[in-house]
């Protein structure tokens, strides 16, 4: 399984988003601190879940972190973390490449 695979898995059943998009931006980061030869090592994640209704956006950004610290302790270098509560969105308002976590 990719890491992506992993990361996608890991969030969907830490959260049951409504939404969530992973997206693999190592190649934007070739010949940079942490950048590995087969890439998989810098993400961007948009996601919006229940879970994060009331909380602050740094509780967020740890939820996402603790369900991620295998990756994070291993091959992921960096992680850019966008997360919002359901109604923190507005009509029509969607991440690029989204996909729902339904």
């Amino acid at each position: 399984m990719s890491t992506k695979d992993a990361i996608i898995n890991k969030l969907r059943e830490a959260f049951v988003p409504e939404s969530l998009d992973v997206a693999d931006e190592s190649h934007l980061h070739e010949g940079h601190a942490g950048h590995g030869p087969g890439g998989e090592t810098h993400f961007r994640v948009h996601i919006v879940s229940q879970a994060f209704e009331g909380k602050s956006r740094i509780e967020r950004h740890r939820m996402v972190n603790t369900a991620l610290d295998a990756e994070l302790k291993g091959s992921v270098h960096a992680l850019a973390i966008k997360a919002k509560s359901p109604g923190e969105t507005g009509p029509g308002e969607t991440a690029p490449g989204e996909t729902t976590g339904r």
